[in-house]
């Protein structure tokens, strides 16, 4: 399928890494954190359970595995939707499944494109990231964002997935003064059916914003302990 391109102009942004987490450096200088390391609080416990349950080992290898799958299957769709040929791209046959259940949502839903795997930022949010996708979904213009996972979900799982969506839809309406409701989740999963949520910016933004100051609480206690820590060993 050959899809409608109406892209909007939007300059890149550095990123830079500092204790485990990304920021995005705006054209102002600002360093903002990227929407998924906001969203990623909302798991950090379970994860670490998580790990220690399975041992480090185990986890490191399914992490790594899981990063891959995800890598691949988003980069063949950001080739497909720029109407490139992704032939060329490698793949093995569970990747070439998941990308396939992309492809049937996609062609049965999005029209014209405004913008592919793009920078943005907000001022009033202090974040930045990369949206996979802003398009028009079954007529609706809308934020879209392409997930991977081993197993079926349910919508009650994914607060994480539409808050961050919501934060692109606030970030991509400050940089082009274009208003969007609409957020898609579209997930491809492993040996399975492609599953498709959608949701409304607003249900979702109040939380991000929540889950925002709990990150800069986060940050303060981190430098209070550091200062602590560096305060022992002076002494």
């Amino acid at each position: 399928m050959k899809f409608k391109h109406d892209l909007v102009e939007l300059f890149d942004l550095k990123t830079v890494t500092a204790n485990g987490k990304r920021f995005y450096v705006t054209p102002d200088g600002n360093r903002y954190p990227s929407v998924t390391t906001i969203t990623g609080l909302l798991s950090k416990a379970a994860i670490q359970a998580w790990r220690k349950r399975v041992g480090e080992a185990a986890a490191n290898k399914i992490t790594k595995a899981a990063t891959n799958r995800g890598n691949k299957v988003h980069k063949l769709a950001e080739i497909y939707l720029s109407n490139k040929p992704t032939t060329e791209e490698e793949r093995t046959p569970l990747i070439e499944h998941m990308f396939e259940q992309l492809i049937e949502v996609l062609d049965a839903n999005v029209g014209t494109i405004k913008a592919i795997e793009a920078p943005l930022y907000s001022n009033s949010l202090k974040v930045g990231g990369r949206v996979d996708l802003v398009a028009e979904w079954d007529g609706t213009l809308s934020v879209i964002d392409f997930k991977t996972s081993a197993k079926l979900k349910k919508e009650q799982w994914i607060d994480g997935y539409f808050m961050q969506s919501a934060a692109y839809a606030v970030m991509f309406e400050e940089r082009t003064q274009i208003p969007i409701s609409q957020i898609v989740i579209a997930i491809a999963v492993e040996h399975n059916h492609p599953q498709v949520f959608i949701g409304q910016r607003d249900d979702f933004i109040e939380q991000f914003e929540k889950l925002r100051k709990t990150f800069d609480y986060e940050i303060i206690n981190e430098k209070d302990i550091t200062h602590m820590q560096r305060g022992l060993f002076d002494g």
